[in-house]
């Protein structure tokens, strides 16, 4: 049980004073990040139907559900406010397609809420150490073979963050992660089929982080071998090509969730590339939708079973389009930019569309894995004879091409331009404020007001 007694001493043993300044900064933009994403999702499709859910369940008025104000039981607050959060597919993610953020903020939050007065540094902390657990547990593409990485992996993250805010003490904190590994699952099909089902996977990370802290607390325990047992974590999900000490050396002194990325661009990260590769050649050769013959794009095919299968909308526009190259690409040529209204149902619908995303071919090169997990070759064909062509190794937002601090706060501004139900303009540069000197808070409480009603 090596494997499990250092995650477990590194949860409880964590302290502010140890987080470096990168990963720190880190951190606050996942926040940041995720505050702004789930402002903007408050109304996407199957948001307000769940909030009218949880009003009527009712339940004692534990932690908020945010842009809203209502008070729910805890769990139910963090499952409403992680599905907004993911709702739009606008939050920071990593290889293979774990989603940790927009599970472990509202995880921690709620449990904030659950415990009273916690500050700054104490969130910050917790955040970090559960956002760390689940970028260690993070799997390969051969050992999800098709799991939702978020499903299986972040639950741990929004296990021990709320854990760590609830401040359990060891044994039961061991308990709250030993439970949460019952909960993991989960499929990218849902994904493939582009239904609601992806944010509510997301949604159901946080709250059973919640409930699993809530048991563990209570004295429910779990099985204590749950990393190395015999059909422990990476046996089951692993398929035993990982090593656990691997996967716990180094904690707290090297930070993994430092390959945390944060998307340039609305919609999954498999589609950045694309986008990011035919907006570069629109400013470059002054391209048009109608010049174009044919275009081709090769991507790993990882990323082609996620992303590029043929563009078809089906019961979820949104997630049709966000998880199509074809339609990100097509999208760019016409609008010349890749913004959240660009996937809203009537954009998607625009018939424009389909005719120019027919047009683009994606295909699995298998070559391409050896350039990285975003790599891709892009050939635009023009209808007079030219040829253009854009490589690209690691897509923005990507470790190895970062976003700048700036295009972090434009990205939330973003958000807030676009929300349905849109906070002042004061409350959002005052967001931006508080989270960048997050550690100063006395009570994180006081950025809830902020968001919403």
């Amino acid at each position: 049980m090596e494997a499990e007694r250092k995650l477990i001493e590194y949860i409880c043993e964590s302290n502010f004073g140890d987080i470096p300044p990168q990963p720190l900064n880190v951190v606050k933009n996942m926040v940041l990040t995720v505050l702004g994403t789930t402002i903007a999702g408050a109304q996407a499709e199957g948001c307000e139907q769940l909030v009218d859910l949880y009003r009527d369940l009712g339940g004692t008025a534990e932690a908020t559900i945010l842009n809203y104000g209502d008070k729910i039981p805890a769990e139910n607050a963090a499952f409403v406010n992680g599905v907004m959060a993911r709702a739009l597919d606008f939050c920071d993610a990593m290889e293979p397609g774990l989603h940790i953020g927009s599970s472990v903020v509202p995880a921690a939050l709620a449990a904030a809420e659950l415990a009273g007065n916690c500050g700054g540094r104490q969130f910050l902390t917790a955040v970090t150490a559960g956002t760390e657990v689940a970028a260690r547990l993070n799997l390969t593409e051969a050992a999800y073979d098709g799991f939702d990485p978020t499903g299986v992996c972040a639950v741990f993250a929004a296990a021990a963050a709320a854990a760590k805010m609830l401040q359990l003490e060891p044994a039961k904190t061991w308990n709250a992660l030993a439970l949460a590994f019952n909960k993991s699952g989960g499929s990218f099909q849902s994904n493939i089929d582009g239904s609601l089902a992806v944010r509510v996977i997301q949604g159901w990370v946080a709250q059973s982080g919640v409930s699993c802290a809530r048991l563990a607390r209570a004295g429910i325990t779990g099985p204590k071998r749950f990393l190395e047992g015999v059909y422990g974590y990476f046996h089951l999900y692993g398929k035993d090509l990982l090593n656990p000490e691997g996967a716990v050396s180094g904690l707290g002194e090297k930070f993994e969730f430092e390959n945390l990325m944060f998307k340039k661009f609305p919609s999954c990260g498999g589609t950045l590339g694309s986008t990011d590769a035919i907006l570069s050649l629109i400013a470059e050769k002054q391209l048009e939708p109608e010049m174009i013959d044919h275009i081709d794009v090769a991507v790993p095919p990882y990323m082609h079973k996620l992303v590029g299968h043929e563009f078809q909308i089906g019961e979820n526009p949104r997630v049709n389009a966000q998880f199509s190259i074809q339609y990100c690409v097509a999208s760019a040529l016409i609008r010349k930019s890749a913004k959240l209204n660009h996937f809203e149902e009537s954009s998607v619908r625009d018939p424009d569309i389909m005719p120019l995303a027919q047009k683009v071919r994606v295909i699995s090169d298998p070559a391409l894995d050896k350039r990285g997990h975003t790599a891709l070759d892009m050939q635009v064909f023009t209808t007079n004879g030219n040829t253009y062509l854009k490589k690209m190794d690691i897509a923005p937002g990507f470790p190895g091409n970062p976003l700048t601090q700036a295009e972090h706060e434009e990205r939330f501004r973003d958000c807030i331009n676009f929300a349905a139900r849109p906070i002042e303009r004061h409350s959002a540069e005052e967001i931006i404020s508080l989270v960048a000197r997050l550690e100063d808070l006395e009570d994180i409480r006081t950025l809830i007001p902020l968001i919403g009603d």
